[in-house]
């Protein structure tokens, strides 16, 4: 029974009306529809990317977890006891000390404020990570032997004007005390490499050297002021993060890689929220539009329907046929722009379409990242849609009495 319906809905769609206008809107219906789903899908792509470009950015370049002290001293004198106790906790992969500060870079150029991380070389963790976003040079001479090395960022590199075996002046400012006041203490640097990460905060500020020789540069003895942990999946970061604040006392906290980067991470999800918002306006307006196209179509097949029923068609059938062409609109202007969404997406984002200034945005250009699962969701709200707008009209061609529509044919 369900052909005779579609039968009859695809000749109403088809066949060459009276009105046009009728035509002229449903097919303006379909057009809104298929709009309406393409800006949904390449606006989702464009919130999935910047977050998920953000959090591999972050997590590739940054720990999960950070256990700090809770008021800033002289250091984690006991890290090693620290790093103990953090990897006997679940989900935990490695933990190694940091120890990072804010110096000043003199290079051929220009000179520039930068911050220096000291890692520990023996951790697999840390090591891993930056060995990923290596760009030239090698890890392994940054190890204490012969000249003391560090690795810079690429545009803090371009910035310094400093290539692979160049000489960078560190600057520290823990240098020695003299009569006149603490007197800034010169370090020479050999570069031994340069890192990547597509991350324009990182890659123009940061450079990394071992614990060792950061230790040197700001005059301390061996500590910390930083255990940096990763944890496998990520999205245990939170728990780990109060189970290590349970085993590790008062002095310390530990913060996690959501906690850090609350603000942009809560912008993004506010983001998507008001794009979908927004953007389903945009269906809200096809779905009037088919409804009022539905409404005119009544009003045209008026006798049309009233032979159908006098021919012995049920009422329930009469209904189907407007459902039906409401879910063949709905659907045809789905599909469209599914095809449409998904293409832009995966073509803006392959070909880089669209550039920002990294200065401002930390990214070259706008990533693109589509979900195959988006595409369940917003198709069935656009259906769905299509078929609610479809209720008013086959309701009133469901009422047409056979009798008072023939009386005078």
């Amino acid at each position: 029974m369900a052909s005779f319906e579609l039968f009859i809905a695809l000749r109403y769609l088809r066949a060459k009306r009276k009105q046009a206008v009728i035509s002229i809107i449903t097919m303006i219906s379909v057009i809104g529809v298929a709009a309406g789903v393409m800006a949904l899908i390449i606006a989702l792509a464009i919130n999935n990317g910047f977050r998920n470009t953000l959090q591999r950015t972050l997590l590739g370049a940054t720990a999960h977890v950070t256990v700090m002290e809770r008021n800033p001293g002289t250091g984690i004198a006991n890290y090693r006891e620290v790093i103990a106790k953090v990897r006997a906790l679940p989900h935990v992969e490695s933990a190694a000390p940091t120890l990072y500060s804010s110096v000043f870079l003199q290079g051929p150029m220009q000179p520039s404020g930068a911050i220096l991380k000291g890692i520990d070389l023996t951790a697999a963790g840390p090591r891993a990570d930056l060995q990923r976003n290596l760009k030239a040079g090698s890890l392994d001479e940054l190890s204490d032997n012969g000249t003391p090395s560090l690795i810079l960022g690429s545009r803090l590199a371009q910035t310094l004007g400093m290539r692979v075996n160049s000489r960078v002046t560190v600057i520290s400012p823990q240098g020695e005390m003299t009569p006149m006041g603490v007197r800034p203490a010169y370090y020479t640097f050999r570069v031994a490499g340069i890192f990547e990460s597509g991350f324009f905060d990182l890659d123009s500020a940061w450079g990394f050297m071992s614990i060792q020789q950061m230790q040197r540069v700001l005059s301390l003895g061996d500590v910390a002021n930083a255990v940096e942990v990763k944890v496998a999946p990520v999205e245990e970061a939170v728990n780990v993060a109060k189970a290590a604040e349970g085993v590790l006392g008062q002095d310390l906290a530990a913060t996690h890689w959501m906690e850090q980067n609350r603000n942009i991470l809560n912008a993004l999800k506010m983001e998507r929220f008001v794009t979908i918002i927004t953007i389903g306006l945009i269906q809200l307006v096809a779905a009037l539009n088919i409804l009022i196209s539905l409404v005119m179509m009544v009003m045209e097949k008026y006798r049309d329907i009233a032979v159908l029923l006098s021919m012995g068609a049920t009422r329930e059938q009469i209904r189907r046929i407007f459902l039906m062409q409401g879910l063949l609109i709905g659907g045809s202007g789905t599909i469209i722009g599914l095809i449409l969404g998904y293409g832009i997406s995966f073509a803006a984002d392959h070909w880089q379409l669209i550039r920002l200034d990294e200065q401002v945005y930390a990214l070259s250009h706008v990533p693109f990242e589509p979900r195959w699962l988006d595409a369940i969701w917003v198709a069935g709200g656009a259906i769905v849609v299509s078929v609610l707008a479809t209720i008013y009209p086959a309701r009133n061609a469901t009422r047409i009495l056979p009798a008072e529509a023939l009386r005078y044919e």
